[in-house]
């Protein structure tokens, strides 16, 4: 993700002559968003209070909002990858208690409702965070529940049958200590995911500090 933004910016703010718009820049900033979006529905798994770090994230979000709109009036951010994550956050108490069998449909559901989405029109901001978008909307980050909710759904599902094991409870999962290896225990892994929406809001604008920075020295 660092890495994209990275030549995404050197691509916007340089005369570099980098085209971020390529097959293969293309797929790294898509395959890094979706592995982003998997990797959250996986740790909701783990986290003791969704709905207090959906606030939380939510709120970033807003502010990423208000942002991107004085600084970019015509591409400012309306459902980013954080509105979009913190609305997920919100709602895993309930989806932590559906059946795999329906998880399963729905995200096959959601990515099929997302491609479809994709290819209409409506005129009104009001079906924004579900894909459907208006005539001439334009925004430097957008993630709509569908389909990428069926990204989530899925992470979820891999961290029920792969670090996990059901209690007599069927509808809460604890951790399975048989899947706690090295990766997850060392202290660098668990800083990074700790630290993980720092990351994700700072690094940006670092990338941006350093860029024109080199580029006032080097005129």
């Amino acid at each position: 993700m660092i890495l994209y933004h990275f030549i995404y910016d050197l691509d916007e703010w340089t005369n570099l002559s980098i085209d971020v718009d390529t097959f293969f820049w293309f797929w790294v900033g898509k395959i890094s968003a979706l592995l982003f979006i998997f990797l959250s529905g996986v740790s909701s798994g783990l986290s003791k209070r969704p709905v207090k770090n959906g606030i939380k994230v939510l709120l970033w979000g807003l502010v990423i909002t208000l942002v991107t709109r004085i600084a970019l009036p015509e591409e400012y951010v309306r459902f980013g990858i954080l509105h979009f994550l913190g609305t997920m956050m919100l709602i895993y108490p309930l989806l932590k208690r559906l059946p795999d069998f329906v998880l399963f449909f729905s995200a096959v559901l959601a990515i099929g409702l997302g491609f479809f989405f994709s290819s209409q029109v409506v005129h009104t901001v009001g079906f924004l965070p579900f894909g459907l978008t208006y005539p001439g909307f334009k925004t430097i980050d957008y993630y709509p529940l569908f389909p990428y909710c069926g990204v989530t759904l899925l992470g979820i599902l891999f961290y029920r049958h792969r670090l996990a094991k059901p209690n007599n409870d069927a509808t809460h999962i604890i951790p399975s200590p048989s899947h706690r290896g090295s990766l997850l225990s060392s202290p660098i892994f668990q800083t990074i995911s700790r630290h993980s929406l720092g990351i994700y809001l700072i690094h940006q604008p670092l990338l941006l500090l350093l860029i024109l920075s080199l580029n006032e020295l080097l005129r």
